[in-house]
């Protein structure tokens, strides 16, 4: 399947058509108001989809710490070269000029379900009859023996977009020649699934051209992982001799680490490290728990909707949810909110509810120019989203489609976050 940017908009505006209607709810205070919690692929989405199709019929806030959202997706590429911190730096301004979007710049710190309301930091309390969170990804406690969220100055995660991306590059950047890269790659399920491993192609990438001495260790407690085919083949390929992958069968789930002594224990062999990339155990983001909407963990949703298992006026959008078939992605949630604001929207207004109806693609760089990409298409089921087929690039392919491939991506990119931001 060949994407290009105006099948990706047309087909999520065709998802999200509407015929108007009379005001349905919301008629003791006026207009039905919407609080989206989280800014990035599922949040933003949903809240200009929202505001833009129901033209003015529904109050929409949007509640996003950052007044600049810099993507998880692509900073791969940031720590390669190939991209530059600023190609990942997105606006709220336009959401909120053209579309009257409340942007509020807050963490939202508690959920009162009885009384509808969503409790800032600031000390505000925000009402809502329907509350869509899209919080990303939290970390889980003690997943990595040795590391905590306070050690993440000294071994980042980088798992979640903006300053810990910039601290990962400065350290990589500053590692003497011949030097060790060790990645603590995360247990299933986490974000992104090819994003630890595209990271490793795009770390080897600069370390080839400015430390071509240095070795890499990936300590992994997976068996496979998505895409292992395609990578080890472009690692051997671009890569000799420098990547060195330590799965289960070797100890690879048997790690931790010391922070004062830069180390990686490694199912009792200790590594000594320059860099340290952990990327920890993966939960959903803390606002989904303090609503009491997830069980432990994740978020269970109904797929046809993605409200939530626990309270049908919440909502719970991309990497947080707990839904079925689909990958946690910045595709797969933006995918998720374009039903969820249909769907939303409908329930306020009394427009219609078309099926659902998702989709998602993973693109990852191996190299300069050696992209592939993994996908599929979903439907919703009264037991989760299921999948009904999919594609993936194939082990030797011609530099040509590899090429191609990576362009498509490029193109999704200015997609994807034109159709976050407008």
């Amino acid at each position: 399947m060949k994407l290009n940017r105006r099948h990706f908009i047309g087909t999520a505006a065709a998802a999200s058509a509407t015929l108007s209607a009379p005001m349905v709810m919301g008629a003791s205070h006026g207009k039905p108001r919407v609080v989206v919690v989280g800014g990035g692929a599922g949040g933003a989405t949903a809240a200009r989809y929202i505001a833009k199709d129901s033209k003015g019929e529904v109050d929409v806030t949007l509640i996003e710490p950052t007044r600049r959202y810099y993507t998880c997706f692509f900073s791969n590429l940031y720590l390669g070269g190939i991209k530059t911190y600023d190609d990942l730096g997105h606006s709220y301004g336009t959401l909120a000029s053209e579309y009257g979007i409340n942007v509020v710049h807050d963490y939202a710190v508690g959920v009162d379900r009885d009384a509808k309301t969503v409790a800032l930091a600031g000390g505000e309390s925000v009402p809502y009859d329907k509350l869509i969170l899209s919080p990303g990804i939290d970390f889980v406690e003690g997943s990595v023996p040795g590391w905590d969220i306070t050690a993440q100055n000294a071994m980042p995660h980088a798992y979640k977009g903006g300053s810990q991306t910039e601290l990962l590059k400065a350290q990589i950047m500053a590692m003497p020649q011949g030097g060790t890269y060790v990645m603590v790659a995360p247990p299933n399920p986490y974000r992104c699934p090819p994003g630890p491993y595209e990271r490793i192609s795009m770390v080897a990438h600069y370390l080839k051209a400015n430390n071509p001495t240095a070795k890499i260790i990936i300590a992994d407690p997976k068996e496979k992982f998505s895409k292992q085919g395609l990578f080890e083949e472009g690692w051997n390929s671009h890569y000799p001799g420098m990547i060195t992958r330590i799965g289960p069968d070797f100890g690879g789930e048997n790690t931790s680490v010391s922070v004062a002594d830069m180390t990686v224990d490694i199912d009792g062999e200790v590594i000594k490290a320059d860099v340290v990339n952990v990327i920890p155990g993966m939960m959903a983001g803390k606002i989904a728990h303090s609503a009491a909407v997830t069980d432990g963990n994740w978020a269970p949703v109904n797929a046809a909707d993605m409200s939530t298992k626990a309270d049908p006026d919440i909502y719970v959008l991309g990497d947080s949810s707990q839904q079925g078939d689909m990958p946690k992605s910045g595709f797969s949630a933006n995918s998720q909110a374009k039903v969820c604001a249909n769907a939303v929207r409908g329930a306020l207004t009394g427009s219609k509810v078309f099926p659902a109806r998702f989709s998602n693609t993973c693109w990852s760089l191996i190299d300069t120019n050696d992209g592939v990409k993994v996908g599929a298409t979903y439907e919703a089921t009264e037991e989760k989203i299921a999948k009904v087929n999919g594609f993936i690039s194939q082990t030797g392919e011609d530099a040509g489609l590899r090429q191609a491939t990576y362009e498509e991506s490029e193109v999704w990119y200015t997609a994807i976050t034109e159709d976050m931001f407008g």
